[in-house]
């Protein structure tokens, strides 16, 4: 698969990551029997044969269970651990933990970093994470506090490089104002159903500062890359226009509606990676065929006023 750099410092990364969140089948780590398990590994398997070299992980994927699967898998098989690059992240907590009224929130607190990395390198048995990431902003977040975590975690040589998820640019330029080392990535939600980073300042900031976007959900949670439009009870003029557009590029191109929204993204010039979610090992080698396509100009704003609904002014 292609390559690129990973923001100002990192090394190179194949142009598309793998997303490991649904890989477990369920959210329940109990709910993991040995056929899911046996899953998860043909999912994980085959985007290391398709030339992934980028792994997407949560500590709240499957309540730890995704991060312990593909641990599970390295220590079966550990070359492939020098074949990828892992990102994980911490932050978020469910409502129960610890105690039984405690609220869902988001938690920066330097010593829960530093824990939670360490109980993500456990299950993901292995010593380092290449990108370790803020999950959520918490409104909490005390810059120098986090800044002496990322430090500690560094120092030891459990982190390679920092990132974050999900931030605005202020929250980018607040944590950043603290860390010698630049940020590598913001993840954050764009696809062809969701245009706002484009105008909010975020993949403008990514590209001043050449920090990489992630992009999650580049398929809008499925619906763009059906190959059929079935808009159920809501029918929406707005987004049957939008999935027969896709539609028609995909079939100049000889390709799936999937790679057409992948394809999309990857022509910004912020040189985003779209984070392919399918767990069929069939639709996670095809999706690479996205990285062959190089949309006109034409054809990349034709998609973007389909999904904008309206004419540029």
């Amino acid at each position: 698969m292609i390559t690129q750099p990973l923001g100002k410092t990192g090394p190179s990364v194949s142009r598309l990551a793998y997303g490991c969140m649904r890989i477990a089948g369920t959210w329940d780590p109990k709910e993991i029997t040995p056929a899911r398990e046996a899953a998860a590994f043909a999912s994980l398997r085959a985007a290391y044969e398709a030339g992934y070299t980028l792994f997407d992980h949560a500590d709240i994927y499957a309540q730890t269970g995704c991060e312990s699967l593909h641990g599970k898998l390295l220590k079966e098989e550990p070359s492939l651990r020098d074949k990828a690059m892992i990102a994980t992240k911490c932050g978020i907590r469910f409502g129960g933990d610890p105690l039984p009224d405690s609220p869902h929130r988001y938690d920066f607190a330097g010593e829960h970093i530093v824990w939670s990395c360490e109980q993500s390198l456990t299950r993901l048995n292995t010593d380092y994470v290449d990108i370790y990431q803020l999950h959520r902003p918490d409104v909490l977040m005390d810059v120098d506090e986090v800044a002496e975590a990322f430090s500690k975690l560094k120092e030891k040589g459990k982190v390679r490089y920092f990132g974050v998820s999900n931030f605005s640019p202020s929250f980018v330029d607040l944590l950043q104002s603290r860390l010698p080392d630049p940020l590598v990535v913001n993840q954050i939600e764009v696809s062809l159903s969701h245009l706002h980073p484009f105008t909010d300042g975020t993949l403008d900031q990514c590209q001043r500062d050449a920090i990489t976007p992630l992009a999650w959900s580049p398929v809008g949670g499925g619906w763009l890359a059906s190959e059929t439009f079935n808009p159920g009870s809501d029918w929406d003029p707005a987004r049957a226009k939008l999935h027969s557009t896709i539609s028609a590029t995909a079939k100049t191109h000889g390709v799936g509606n999937a790679e057409i929204c992948f394809a999309w993204l990857l022509k910004h010039p912020s040189r985003m990676i779209p984070i392919v979610g399918s767990t069929e090992p069939q639709r996670i080698a095809s999706a690479v065929r996205a990285t062959e396509i190089e949309l006109s100009r034409e054809e990349w704003y034709r998609l973007y006023l389909a999904a904008r609904g309206e004419a540029l002014p």
